[in-house]
Formats: C-alpha cells, structure tokens, sequence
C-alpha cells in the first residue's frame, strides 16, 4: 500500500469542508458554462467492494481456481497428436526448438530425444477431444468445459511462473489474483475471508514449496489477503479462544480494543488501522462461521461418493473441493485450491499417474455437483498450473521412463461455468505440442477474460502504487479473448 497516498484520502470533516470550499465556486461555474459536465458518481458497491464495481453485469459470481502447482504435462494429460507415436525416440528437430532457451537441468543433454505420451488416449465427447486414460472422470465432462491448449508463459522456473500467474508480473510485492478480486467486488458474506486459499499434498513427486505472498494482498489493504485454512483440528491458528475466554469475554475485549484503534485512527489517520480493526471483527464471526464450514457431517452420502474415496480424509484434494462448493455456497468469490506435486522431471509415467487418481474424480465431481444445484452457470472453474512440459526427455528415455522439464511456450489450461464455451477446444500446437500455431492465449490474456466473466474491466480495475495505475493484467498489455466465452 502507498500511505501517503491513502492518507490523503483520509481527511477530517473539518479538512472536507475547508478543502471543498476553494474549489465549489469553480465546481458551480463550470456547471453553469457546460450543464452536464459532472459526472454522476458512481454506484457504491453493497459487498464492500469499490463504488462502480462491478463495471457490467457479470456472467461468473464466484471464481473456485485448481491450481496445479510444479507445471503438469499437458501432452500427457489433453495435447496428444498420433504423430507423437512415429517421432517417439528420434532427436528433437532444431526446426521446433527454433534457439528457444532451456532450464540449467537440461542445457547440458547431448540428446534430447521425444517422448510420446506412455498411455492411452481416448477421443471423449461431442467434439471427439483426446483425453488420457488416466482421467476418466474429467474426460466424461468435456462437453462442459473449454479446454485452452495455447495458454503461454515467459517465465520457466517455478516460483516466477506462479507469480506471473497469479499476480500478473515475475515481480514479487503484487497483489494475488484473489486479492483485487476482494479489492474490487468485496463480497457478499461478512463472516467468510473474501479470498480463501486450501493446499493439498500430492501423492506423485517431491512437493515444490509455495510462499504465502501467492495470496499476498502486496500493496492493497491487507484485509484483501487470503486466509489460508488447514486441514488439522484449527483450520485457522489462534482463532479459537483460549482456556478461560468465553465469547462473551472475548466480545467485551475485542470492543475495548477497537476503541483504542479508533483512537489512533483519529490521531492519525492510517487506514491499516481500519482493516485491524475490520480483521479483529471479522475473527470474532469465523469463530462460528469456520466451523460450520468445515463440517462435512451434513453432506449426504451420495454427495460424498461423487467426490471418490479420499473425500473423507481431510486435506485431500478430493475434501478440499467439497468445501470449494461449500464456500460456493456462502457467497465466497475467490476460492483458491492447490494441489502441489506435478514436478516430473524424472520418473513421470508413474508419478503423473498418481497425480491424475488424487485429481481426476474429485475435479470432476466438483462440476457435477455444482451443475446439478444449479450453481455452475454463475461458478467459474479453471485447472491448470504454471507451465507444461517438454516433448523431449530429461535424463534418461527407457522403454518405461523418462522425465520432462519445463515448457512455457504453451500448456493446457481448462476452464468451466460463469459463461464460458462448453465442449470447446480453443488453440492449437505443433505435432510435438512445442510451438502454438494458432490462437495464442498470454496468461495475463486469461486474466483478463476472467475478470471480465465477473463483471471487471481489466484495465479499470486498478491502484496507485509508486506512481503508476496498477493492476492485476501487468501493464504490457493484455486483452480478453471473446472466443472463450458463450
């Protein structure tokens, strides 16, 4: 945040009335020489969120994002050409790779022979998309979602891939995507976070390690971070009250601790202040809110199993998207899921494999139980992770093995609901799923499309930060691509 700047919006009645008053005859001059000339001010926002926001009416209430972190094989899982089959082993042509840089882990190979894809792939809906056989469930839904195979990225090592995604630069200190989307839209339940982050473990490699600043609120008001819940007996550290503190207690403290905070408002204006005081009430009612979240008990049978087996182990991805819905349920606008793992820079067959049985059915059952409360059309869902991964080996290619490094020249990222295509594939890579051919699709591209979906322009969304209009799309450039959307 930018305290000065903020401060200056921060004025005392007595500062309002004085200020206002050079500048009201000029201000009923003007009206008088060009009637009309001042613009109505905008609507203010009921969730809480900025006055004008959101900008249009919006298709998506609520954005649930699967996040796939350590970069998935997209030619493994959905950009799989026959082709792959007759080059599988021969040396990647200078053709494709075109001097394209690679990471210090294979820079060093002599050889870089392809690798096709070491299962099947079966043509799965209306449009006869490939789909791996080692997602079953999500490849029975490909008439409801849009499958974006051109998606590209800069950045090819993990933790500046992960920020340019979710933040809009490779820079660290930027708000996460979840944070303007409380920035701008608040939200309409005052006892749940507006943005609320779950990560589970996956069972296929060594897990890359993810930094709290991906739901960092950077330079917004801190209020607008994500609240990360857990998986253990306190889903939120020192939430609970101490032995010895009742709610009653509790109530009376927290009242005499904001009057005091009020009082250092008064005295100097710091809006911090403000969202201490707003994150102390907003603890108080997660108290009771957070619980009832969390248990599951209510869920019904059936309910349960379309999420598969591990739904009743809590942590797993397959729990984590049932409280994805459950906080669809309440209004939370950005829920946010990882699911760490998906680093296969050597023994990927096997891994992969794994990490498709933690995902597959409970991604899946998420959409159906969605669609079938009604909820999917106004829930926007979108999978994918950082990057992809090459065509060709890393280490070693045997008749069973082989690794794969990364690749952000172009991976595959789905997307489902809040007014996006259904049963649509959008973009195109070469035979060795290496280059885009056809409708690229940026990150920032993406974001933008997204936020539109919610009703934000991109480029109005912004704040003023070290002198410039920031906002979540970076300032290159970015533009919504209308062919993703109904």
């Amino acid at each position: 945040m930018n305290p000065v700047y903020e401060n200056g919006l921060l004025q005392t009645r007595r500062e309002l009335i004085f200020n206002s008053a050079k500048c009201l005859g000029g201000a009923a001059l003007g009206s008088l020489m060009a009637p009309g000339s001042i613009a109505a001010q905008p609507r203010p926002n009921p969730n809480g969120g900025l006055a004008g926001v959101p900008h249009f009416p919006a298709k998506a209430k609520r954005i649930i994002m699967l996040f796939f972190s350590g970069g998935p094989s997209h030619i493994d899982m959905f950009d799989y050409k026959p082709a792959m089959r007759d080059f599988h082993g021969e040396e990647l042509p200078d053709s494709v790779r075109q001097g394209q840089r690679l990471t210090t882990m294979t820079s060093g190979q002599k050889s870089f022979p392809c690798v096709a894809p070491m299962f099947k792939f079966e043509r799965k809906g209306n449009h006869a998309t490939w789909v791996s056989e080692k997602l079953p469930h999500i490849g029975n839904m490909v008439d409801d979602i849009t499958i974006i195979k051109s998606m590209h990225s800069e950045a090819i090592n993990h933790d500046p891939a992960i920020t340019y995604i979710l933040t809009g630069t490779q820079q660290l200190g930027k708000p996460s995507f979840g944070s303007w989307i409380s920035y701008g839209l608040g939200s309409p339940n005052q006892n749940l976070p507006s943005y609320i982050v779950m990560i589970s473990r996956g069972s296929g490699a060594a897990n890359q390690a993810l930094y709290s600043r991906l739901w960092s609120s950077g330079f917004l008001p801190s209020k607008h971070q994500g609240v990360n819940l857990r998986s253990g007996r306190d889903p939120v550290l020192y939430l609970k009250n101490p032995q010895g503190i009742d709610r009653n207690l509790r109530r009376r403290m927290l009242d005499g601790i904001a009057k005091i905070n009020q009082e250092q408002f008064n005295e100097f204006g710091d809006p911090e202040t403000q969202t201490r005081i707003s994150q102390y009430e907003m603890a108080f009612r997660m108290q009771a809110s957070v619980p009832e979240l969390m248990d599951v008990s209510d869920e019904s049978k059936s309910v349960m199993e379309l999420y598969g087996p591990d739904a009743a182990k809590p942590g797993s991805f397959a729990r984590n998207c049932i409280l994805a819905r459950r906080m669809a349920e309440r209004g939370v606008p950005f829920i946010h899921l990882f699911h760490r793992g998906w680093d296969h820079h050597g023994g990927l067959p096997g891994k992969i494999r794994n990490q498709c049985r933690d995902i597959d059915q409970p991604a899946a059952g998420l959409l159906r139980d969605l669609k079938q409360r009604g909820m999917l059309d106004e829930t926007l869902v979108i999978c994918g992770g950082e990057f992809g991964r090459t065509i060709y080996s890393q280490g070693k290619l045997t008749k069973n093995n082989h690794g794969r490094d990364h690749h952000g020249r172009c991976f595959t990222t789905w997307a489902a609901g809040g007014g996006f295509k259904a049963g649509y594939e959008h973009g195109q890579t070469d035979d060795h799923s290496y280059n885009i051919v056809k409708d690229p699709v940026h990150i920032n591209d993406l974001n933008a499309t997204l936020l539109q979906q919610m009703g934000i322009d991109h480029e109005r969304l912004t704040y003023r930060f070290l002198g410039l209009d920031q906002r979540l799309t970076g300032v290159e450039g970015a533009k919504v691509i209308p062919q993703l959307v109904a």
